[in-house]
């Protein structure tokens, strides 16, 4: 095998399917256009750690490159290795905070995955971090790396609608799988609103053009389809019933690629946290699986996100709908186009981004991720951040609190949020 030639190494915290399966496999695949090398992996659960490290050894081997991944017993000791360079942190949500402040105060540059954290509290000490350093830590909201969103961002705020004035994101997904992970338990993930709502509160301050969110109303909650049954079996792998929901088997699974275990570990795993097939109607869940919120900028936008986890696989499951003085833009994440409506109507078009990468996870997202993060390593400030995620935050905790009294309006900045 040829022996790589690199220079940045990389070492991920979290060896969970997003970190490794997602990211980290992205990384791997490209190393014969990229700097980065990912030389260690750490998680809490050993078994996790070096199976991880045994299916990147796999591509890199595939790739004709002699190169092996380190297992780390500690955090400390992933973040201190020498070549370590980059740390990309994808720890469960409520976990981020410390291995960020580890990395920074250890002068390595940081990726920490969405969202940000499940509080404000860590949030803003992640964000104090990052000022203490004076380095800027890098955000995987993937929309931002997505080239119709991007685009659609573009055309929205390049005139060719007018004004922005209304914005829909609607996002109807079979994610039941919240359900199925660790997300299931809020103070862990803080929910579905946060793990994935993180993305789209993200893209509406996006194209709020840094106004700042005055009230946020949100209306909806637990819709009781996924009603507690304790005589269920405890995991789909124990039962036998004929089930839409079944892991590894749905539409959905088989699309995004999850539609198999990806290492023994999750099979082995007895704590719920750590398996990936808990029944969606096994008792504990808290979390929330529909709402619809809006928000009333300072600039006068107003934007909704309509949003359930308990939708059909459909292609056009989540879309985006921007509404101006003058026309307006829908774009479909699915097939990547763009439908644009300009000149009060005279003037309709249709918009197409060939990208060989879409085939790829997040539809390509993930490999731009990885160009990007070569670029933050040697010093290109990165399309989102911090800041980003503290906004994002807002957002989500503004809406639970809306959801836990009664839909009343809650200012994103206001105090015990």
């Amino acid at each position: 095998m040829q022996q790589a030639d690199w220079h940045t190494g990389v070492t991920v915290i979290g060896a969970g399917e997003r970190g490794i399966y997602f990211v980290g496999s992205r990384i791997a695949e490209a190393v014969h256009e990229s700097g980065l090398r990912i030389v260690g992996v750490h998680d809490r659960l050993p078994e996790r750690a070096a199976l991880a490290a045994e299916h990147i050894n796999g591509i890199y081997a595939a790739a004709g490159i002699d190169h092996r991944v380190r297992v780390f017993e500690t955090m400390d000791e992933a973040i201190d290795f020498p070549m370590t360079r980059l740390v990309v942190v994808t720890t469960h949500t409520d976990n981020h905070r410390v291995p960020v402040e580890k990395a920074v105060a250890a002068g390595k540059r940081v990726y920490l995955d969405k969202p940000i954290s499940v509080s404000l509290e860590d949030a803003e000490l992640i964000a104090a971090a990052e000022a203490s350093s004076g380095q800027p830590i890098m955000m995987g909201f993937t929309r931002r790396y997505e080239r119709p969103w991007v685009e659609a961002v573009n055309i929205a705020h390049g005139g060719r609608i007018g004004t922005p004035r209304m914005v829909l994101l609607r996002s109807v997904i079979p994610y039941w799988r919240y359900l199925q992970l660790w997300h299931r338990n809020q103070s862990r993930s803080g929910g579905a609103l946060n793990d994935k709502g993180s993305h789209h509160f993200d893209v509406l301050n996006w194209l709020a053009s840094g106004a700042v969110a005055k009230t946020v109303v949100a209306v909806g909650g637990r819709s009781g389809i996924f009603k507690p049954d304790p005589d269920m079996p405890a995991r789909c792998r124990e039962c036998a019933r004929d089930c839409p929901y079944r892991r590894h088997e749905t539409l959905i699974d088989k699309f995004e690629g999850v539609s198999r275990v990806p290492n023994r570990s999750w099979v082995t795993a007895s704590n719920i946290d750590d398996r990936n097939d808990t029944c969606v109607f096994s008792p504990g869940a808290d979390i929330d699986d529909h709402a619809v919120i809006t928000i009333q900028y300072e600039n006068g936008l107003v934007a909704t996100l309509f949003f359930t986890i308990f939708g059909p696989w459909a292609e056009d499951q989540e879309t985006l709908e921007v509404v101006g003085d003058s026309g307006r833009l829908r774009m479909e994440r699915h097939s990547g186009t763009i439908d644009l409506v300009e000149n009060y109507g005279h003037t309709r078009s249709r918009i197409g981004f060939p990208d060989p990468d879409r085939n790829s996870s997040h539809y390509g997202a993930d490999r731009e991720l990885v160009r990007r993060m070569q670029r933050f390593v040697a010093g290109e400030k990165p399309p989102v951040g911090v800041a980003e995620g503290v906004a994002s935050l807002r957002l989500v905790r503004a809406a639970q609190k809306s959801l836990e009294n009664g839909s009343k309006p809650f200012d994103p900045f206001s105090e015990g949020l």
